[in-house]
């Protein structure tokens, strides 16, 4: 049975640094066996089809082959339709009334729970909060996420100690979504 697919790169095109041109990557996603490989934006989204592979092994798989063909490592996650569908749904955010730079998830590539986020003091940082979702972070930012410190907070290594964290916009979460649908 195929599935598809969203891969979640980080940190790449970022300040001139880690350049993963989009058809490069696509070329080398297809090299792995994997169809209908899309890739979304320069900052390292890609969707593919595929039969074989579970997402812990496809993200692993890729992050090798870009290791070996780029010659730098990559943080990769990767994650279903089914669970990206689901992040939408069940967003705590009213976020039909927000604008996309307003509302990020940050998705991790293990369960977190409220004890990795008990040290931030939350109501200190209001009007911008964050919620726990399945294996992701929902985090609402009225200003917007380069003026936000609570952001700054979530980003520090001991928060994200052990785990492989990528932050995506509201609208790049709904694209995926839209871009993973069976078609």
């Amino acid at each position: 049975m195929t599935t598809t697919y969203a891969a979640l790169l980080r940190g790449i095109n970022v300040g001139g640094a880690k350049k993963v041109p989009m058809a490069e990557l696509r070329t080398l996603m297809e090299g792995l066996g994997h169809s209908g490989v899309r890739t979304y934006l320069q900052s390292g989204q890609a969707v593919f089809t595929t039969d074989h592979g579970d997402e812990e092994t496809l993200a692993a798989e890729l992050t090798a082959a870009i290791e070996k063909h780029f010659g730098f490592a990559v943080d990769v996650i990767v994650r279903d339709h089914a669970y990206l569908a689901a992040i939408v749904d069940d967003c705590p955010f009213p976020a039909a009334e927000l604008e996309g730079k307003q509302l990020h998830v940050t998705y991790f590539s293990a369960a977190v729970d409220a004890d990795r986020f008990a040290a931030i003091d939350q109501p200190a940082f209001l009007p911008e909060e964050f919620r726990l979702g399945d294996r992701a972070l929902y985090l609402y930012v009225p200003d917007g996420l380069g003026r936000s410190k609570l952001a700054e907070q979530l980003a520090k290594p001991r928060v994200n100690k052990g785990l492989i964290a990528t932050s995506r916009n509201w609208n790049t979460v709904v694209k995926l979504v839209e871009m993973t649908a069976a078609e």
